[in-house]
């Protein structure tokens, strides 16, 4: 991963940049809805998807009959924490090292969506952080469901994970959880510490890998992926962006956080090439899916701003 290093390293090459994007006077709404209009989004801020319509996208795909001269079925949520909608602007898709360029290119469907329980500019129901945003995701609820406001909640197992449900109804056969924040099932107050002990009493095949960073995600992605009985539904969560907008400024004038978004983009070129070119791929009915739990404003997220809202759906097929 040459290039990911390059990249890497420039980042660190240039920390006397601190905090000089977190407040960008050119950060107005209007001009994010200018941006945003110009990446050639199939709807509109007004019309966006509910991020929760990625759950039954994905449950709906593995209850459809086979394709015929398909055997299996497969899915991957590529998830870029922290991605604003207007940050796809930095998108070419002649580039020959872009996850989302690829499915672009490839005629994937790009839809604009929200997170925060209710579309803008209503007052958000619940915040627009990383634990809400990824649980109402792969529950295909709301915060008044499934019960996670904010980070630093435990969910209980009355609403289950997609990726636990699908195994343990016979739907799928095992599941792959990739993240490299603690938040999600490694700290004592994180979202699915009781999820994962169920799954481990009760012998249900999800697997919760925790790694120190994205390149280590992606490498752990990318060797299931290679797998031949690699895991039906993979659920991988890269941080380039969160840790770029936390540390520098969420905002597309800012070159960190492009920088954190290219980092995110490599890495899900990379693993979207290992399931092209798995034996079996042909005979596979792959399902991919590039997302955002929610955006972010100055150097937080959280809030009700339109920039903190809205993030963008990506998908391989209509």
């Amino acid at each position: 991963m040459n290039i990911i290093s390059a990249l890497m390293s420039v980042i660190m090459m240039i920390p006397s940049l601190l905090g000089l994007y977190g407040t960008d006077a050119k950060d107005t709404e209007a001009l994010y809805r200018e941006t945003v209009a110009a990446i050639g989004y199939e709807n509109t801020v007004e019309t966006a998807t509910p991020q929760t319509e990625i759950y039954d996208l994905i449950t709906e795909h593995f209850n459809s009959p086979l394709p015929e001269g398909k055997t299996a079925k497969k899915a991957i949520v590529i998830g870029y924490d922290g991605c604003r909608a207007d940050a796809l602007k930095y998108v070419d898709s002649s580039s020959s090292f872009s996850g989302i360029g690829k499915l672009l290119s490839d005629g994937g469907t790009l839809k604009i969506g929200y997170c925060g329980g209710v579309n803008y500019p209503a007052e958000n129901t619940q915040k627009t952080s990383t634990a809400p945003g990824w649980c109402s995701l792969l529950t295909g609820e709301w915060a008044d469901k499934h019960g996670i406001t904010a980070n630093g909640i435990t969910k209980t197992l009355e609403y289950k994970t997609l990726m636990t449900s699908m195994v343990e109804s016979g739907v799928i056969d095992s599941a792959n959880f990739i993240t490299s924040w603690n938040g999600h099932f490694v700290k004592d107050d994180s979202t699915y510490k009781a999820e994962k002990a169920y799954c481990e009493e009760n012998g249900i095949n999800v697997a919760f890998n925790y790694c120190v960073e994205d390149t280590a995600s992606a490498r752990t992605a990318i060797k299931d992926i290679r797998q031949d009985d690699c895991s039906d539904f993979i659920f991988a969560i890269y941080e380039g962006t969160d840790h770029a907008g936390h540390t520098f400024g969420f905002s597309v004038n800012n070159p960190i956080y492009e920088a954190g978004f290219m980092l995110n983009d490599i890495l899900a070129y990379r693993t979207i090439k290992a399931i092209e070119n798995r034996d079996t791929y042909e005979s596979e009915d792959w399902l991919i899916i590039i997302t955002a739990d929610h955006g972010g404003y100055g150097t937080e997220h959280g809030g009700p701003s339109i920039q903190e809202r809205m993030v963008f759906i990506l998908t391989n097929k209509d």
